[in-house]
């Protein structure tokens, strides 16, 4: 490599400050010469400091990335040689990495970390359907372009079948699964335990193993005990049941990749995206529509499911106007959902009154079934909760619990006056599940649309321009 502080010469590029360096490689911001001036990353490796196996690293490195265009992976955009280094022009990403981000604001909001992970499972499930293995997922190795990630650094990539298994020691120590660290064979789940490290320091500021010296790393990482998440720890029950499946010690317990992409709190389904805007202007013309009719029920739904898509369009879009003007839209959505849940909230007051009377007979009916009359107490404490102001997914869990039990106990009934109250039974808690769900859901929607006006794109872009 070029000798001193100067970088080398490149024909076709202008290599000016240095961003970062490895052991084999230094990476420089650079522009193509000529009209365009292009901005571009050029990654340039000394081939006097390749050895065999870095130099395969390399190969496969250059062979991934150029079969690969994904809007969260980094472009390899060329590559050239000379005789003394090799050349990768990569595509530019002005907001540095993922690991300034998170330290430059010690923690991040839960729902600013969801939208990162989203971006970051997009491009896993991009790279697992074509049987590639990153090996070395950390903060570092993620870049931010404007309010968009990209995954980066494809140096211990590998092609890797669901069934293939390594025992070569990849990546970085603080973010390399358990069973890669004890020199155990390894296969692509070691890419969800990173994931999970990554998403547990981007919400507490910390890795999970984070030590003062290798030794305690290793010792850490080599014990049983399971990982705990820091106490007074506030995050969503979704977040926790993801953050503690993901950061399993055995990966034959951890989450799979399928259960990975489909998680509730992942939700691709819910990805901020260019198809956002459509589907919900889709789900809203079905919500005019069914609100026309004076089927309300159905109408608030409609416009809570359109409002779950509204919320990501508002993130993606870039223009300020058109961003204001959603933003308008989404608040006389969201207003007449508030106007329909009260209407809703009344009609449905009127027939759980009638359903009181039923599960009294029904209770009677059922002294010689424990399991039965356990789960009616179990609906029971669902129902009080929620009349007592506690709409929450605590409350929603009870409903389900119940409703589980109650539905089996269905199944075994025989016909007869005690299964048709039964039967009665769980399509009113049902619909009170139904109902509560639709509630927290709109909850959640508003708080995410009357949050700060300035989004979370914009702040990214101003930071970036600090960084």
């Amino acid at each position: 490599m070029a000798s001193g502080f100067a970088p080398p010469k490149l024909a076709d590029f202008l290599l000016t400050e240095r961003l970062g360096s490895g052991t084999y490689a230094t990476v420089y911001k650079a522009y193509r010469k000529g009209d365009s001036r292009e901005v571009v990353a050029v990654k340039v490796v000394s081939k006097k400091s390749l050895n065999k196996t870095s130099m395969e690293n390399l190969l496969t490195e250059i062979e991934i990335l150029k079969a690969v265009r994904h809007p969260h992976i980094v472009q390899l955009k060329d590559f050239q040689w000379d005789s003394e280094n090799i050349y990768l022009i990569l595509e530019w990403c002005s907001g540095g990495d993922l690991s300034r981000f998170i330290r430059s604001r010690r923690i991040l909001p839960e729902r600013v970390a969801r939208r990162f992970l989203q971006q970051i499972a997009c491009a896993l499930k991009f790279l697992h359907e074509r049987n590639i293995s990153h090996l070395d997922l950390k903060p570092q190795n993620i870049l931010l372009s404007g309010n968009v990630l990209k995954l980066a650094d494809f140096g211990f990539a590998q092609y890797m079948s669901p069934w293939d298994e390594q025992s070569v020691l990849r990546g970085s120590p603080l973010y390399m699964a358990p069973e890669m660290v004890c020199r155990r064979q390894y296969d692509a789940r070691v890419d969800l335990w990173s994931v999970g490290v990554i998403l547990y320091e981007a919400l507490f500021g910390r890795a999970p193993f984070a030590s003062r010296s290798y030794a305690e790393l290793e010792e850490k990482i080599r014990s049983n005990k399971p990982i705990e998440l820091p106490a007074g720890a506030r995050v969503s029950r979704n977040c926790r049941d993801l953050l503690l499946r993901l950061l399993e010690r055995d990966p034959e317990v951890r989450l799979t990749f399928q259960h990975f992409f489909s998680h509730p709190f992942v939700d691709l389904e819910h990805m901020p995206s260019a198809e956002s805007l459509g589907k919900a202007k889709a789900l809203v013309v079905q919500a005019v529509k069914k609100d026309q009719d004076g089927e309300r029920a159905a109408a608030l739904s409609l416009y809570c499911s359109s409002l779950e898509h509204f919320v990501p369009a508002i993130y993606h879009e870039t223009d300020r106007q058109r961003k204001e003007a959603l933003r308008q839209k989404v608040s006389q959505y969201a207003s007449r959902a508030e106007e329909l849940k009260a209407l809703v909230a009344s009609e449905n007051r009127i027939s759980f009154e009638e359903a009181k009377s039923a599960t009294d007979i029904l209770r009677e009916m059922s002294r010689d079934q424990p399991r039965l009359l356990a789960a009616l107490d179990v609906s029971s404490a669902a129902i009080a909760k929620e009349e007592a102001g506690m709409e929450d997914y605590d409350t929603l869990d009870l409903y389900q619990q119940s409703l589980g039990e109650l539905l089996l106990a269905l199944a075994a009934e025989p016909q007869g006056r005690r299964r048709e109250l039964l039967h009665g039974e769980i399509k009113s808690l049902m619909t009170r599940a139904e109902y509560l769900k639709e509630h927290i859901k709109m909850r959640e929607t508003q708080t995410d649309v009357s949050l700060d006006r300035e989004s979370m794109a914009e702040s990214v872009r101003a930071s970036c321009c600090l960084q």
